[in-house]
């Protein structure tokens, strides 16, 4: 699987929570997305805290290193999210520190230090967590645009905060949510979601061949309404769409457009669920 080519550099937008204590892995293990029972020390996967209704109020990574579980999040969200933490916390033998740490990227993981292999897609590299300025700055718009090209969306530029549900993020395709372990918040909603199949929005990665669809730019077919463009990258996008819609688009042979002008819609290739596409861009 080919990787992005792209530098090792810091991600100013990320920053680095510290959980740590004999009650570190319980504390974590029913609040959050993901099963992080079986993480063993430089193992990491992709998770977030939902509001009680289900709604994602922040997606993160969680890193398992000895004595501490290292939390890589939105730098905008660090404050809201180290609140919400020790809300939660009560009588819990944990700790919660605001680390002193830098987020990075490499393109392959390195040998020594500590990094861990993008859990939502490989081929976005290594993610690294650093001393603060043991990172060189450097153009982000190479894993920017490659992370659009895969249909990965970003905590600040797509996913908010009590905006979407997992399933319209794609936590439930990346690896975010388990099915399979005892209760966490938001858990009953996120269930029946998965069971009834009732997530009629996706973000898709889309391309506007004649350029930039801008960011909040409505999506129509037939003069209906069928989505809103998210981040983009020179002619590539994110989009959150309903699949429905599309699909009603697509059966009738009518041309998907923005402000920009047309779109064509792409279905990512980690994605398990449906994406109607005219045969032309299958």
């Amino acid at each position: 699987m080919q990787r992005l080519p792209f530098a090792t550099q810091k991600l100013p937008s990320r920053t680095v929570i510290s959980v740590a204590g004999e009650g570190a892995k319980d504390f974590l293990q029913n609040l959050v997305t993901a099963d992080i029972d079986t993480l063993e020390p430089g193992q990491a996967t992709y998770s977030a805290l939902l509001q009680p209704q289900g709604k994602i109020l922040f997606d993160f990574f969680i890193l398992a290193e000895n004595g501490r579980y290292a939390i890589d999040c939105s730098k905008a969200q660090k404050a809201d999210l180290l609140r919400r933490l020790s809300f939660y916390k009560l009588r819990a033998k944990v700790s919660l520190s605001d680390s002193d740490e830098d987020v990075g990227i490499a393109a392959t993981k390195p040998a020594n230090g500590l990094s861990y292999t993008d859990p939502r897609a490989a081929q976005l590299g290594a993610r690294l967590i650093v001393r603060k300025g043991d990172l060189p700055a450097g153009d982000e718009e190479s894993y920017r645009g490659g992370r659009i090209r895969l249909g990965i969306a970003d905590t600040d530029e797509d996913i908010g905060s009590g905006e979407l549900f997992p399933h319209e993020a794609n936590l439930d395709q990346l690896g975010a949510v388990s099915f399979k372990k005892g209760c966490f918040i938001g858990q009953e909603v996120v269930s029946r979601m998965e069971h009834r199949g009732t997530a009629r929005n996706r973000i898709v990665p889309i391309y506007s061949p004649k350029g930039n669809a801008a960011k909040g730019s409505v999506i129509t077919a037939d003069g209906k309404t069928i989505g809103t463009v998210l981040s983009s990258s020179d002619k590539d996008a994110l989009a959150l769409i309903r699949l429905d819609r599309l699909k009603d688009a697509v059966e009738a042979q009518a041309g998907l457009l923005t402000e920009a002008g047309p779109i064509h819609v792409r279905k990512p290739g980690w994605a398990r669920f449906d994406v109607a596409l005219p045969k032309d861009d299958e």
